[in-house]
């Protein structure tokens, strides 16, 4: 078994063989999404889905998201598939939407958390579609770092926090969307939305009519749910109406997650990470994980971060905060 947890470039065909490889036979690979970087596994075999766990320190009740490739493969996933779900596949396949689906008995339990559904989705990058295919098992993956951390939008973000954990890293260049898909379920009364994501609930409900936000209680059981969550070591505030940016405790060495382009007082933060100069939610929600790990690294006593508008992909960047975030105290 490869245990280097080496960076090996995505674009050479020998290098998807290799980490197909490395998969069938029980190993971990890292691999680019469109989303953010995962640390994937054959889902069908339970002693690779427990390295996951034990290379993450994830815990048990925190289910992960199987990936495949094409539809043919949720026939030996899944038990049924509702017309909602269909349609949502249909529109939004390969792409960032993880659909929650009632799961077959050979699905183990550890990659369900026990639970009787499955959280499944299609990744649209190219190197994620060739390692599935090459590989030809599901891939069950989380991101690809320490449980509770900032998640990985590039290759040597995985090597910074997983190591010799990770027996191969297939570098595909930074991730395009930056934040984890989104998470949605049918299997209700009513279509819900479980994680807000890059695909929005305006999105969605224009699919299959009108969708809730599922409340936070409900949604324990589902991946990246935790109440903290994508956290800095840095202690983060998100700012507010009551605290503009130029407001922090005297000798307090802070550094500042602006939306937009700096404007006044920020020249009293020791470092500021402008997400988007022009307001581009897109741009932002790209950009959000790689400055909060740049933030973090500078050993500030405090980070802040400044608000976004929560509509459209706004929610999901907000929720990504405040799962990041601590008061302030």
């Amino acid at each position: 078994m490869i245990r280097t947890g080496r960076i090996i470039p995505a674009a050479r065909k020998e290098s998807i063989t290799l980490a197909a490889e490395v998969i069938r036979k029980g190993g971990l690979v890292a691999f680019p999404t469109e989303t953010v970087y995962g640390l994937g596994c054959d889902a069908l075999n339970p002693e690779a889905v427990a390295r996951v766990f034990e290379a993450k320190q994830r815990p048990s009740f925190d289910p992960l998201i199987v990936h495949v490739a094409e539809k043919a493969a949720l026939d030996g996933l899944t038990q049924t598939i509702s017309l909602s779900d269909h349609r949502l596949m249909e529109r939004f396949w390969p792409g960032p939407l993880t659909l929650l689906l009632p799961k077959r008995a050979r699905v183990p339990d550890l990659v369900t958390a026990g639970l009787p559904t499955i959280a499944v989705r299609m990744p649209s990058h190219p190197v994620a579609q060739e390692l599935i295919r090459e590989a030809a098992v599901p891939i069950a993956a989380p991101s690809a770092n320490p449980f509770g951390y900032v998640s990985p939008t590039c290759a040597q973000h995985v090597a910074d926090g997983l190591g010799e954990r990770v027996d191969l890293i297939l570098d595909g260049g930074p991730c395009q969307l930056g934040v984890e898909s989104t998470i949605a379920s049918m299997i209700g009364s009513r279509p819900e939305l479980l994680r807000p994501g890059s695909i929005t609930l305006e999105e969605i409900s224009k699919v299959v009519g009108p969708v809730v936000r599922a409340r936070e209680s409900l949604t324990m059981a589902v991946p990246g749910r935790l109440a903290r969550h994508y956290a800095t070591h840095t202690p983060l505030t998100i700012l507010t109406g009551h605290t503009v940016r130029s407001v922090r405790p005297l000798g307090e060495r802070a550094g500042l997650l602006a939306m937009t382009a700096p404007r006044h007082g920020e020249q009293r933060y020791c470092a500021i990470e402008v997400l988007s100069p022009s307001g581009d939610l897109r741009e932002a929600a790209q950009h959000l994980f790689a400055a909060l790990r740049r933030l973090d690294a500078q050993g500030f006593d405090r980070l802040y971060a400044e608000p976004c508008d929560e509509r459209g992909l706004g929610m999901a960047i907000m929720d990504r905060l405040r799962r990041c975030a601590e008061p302030l105290t």
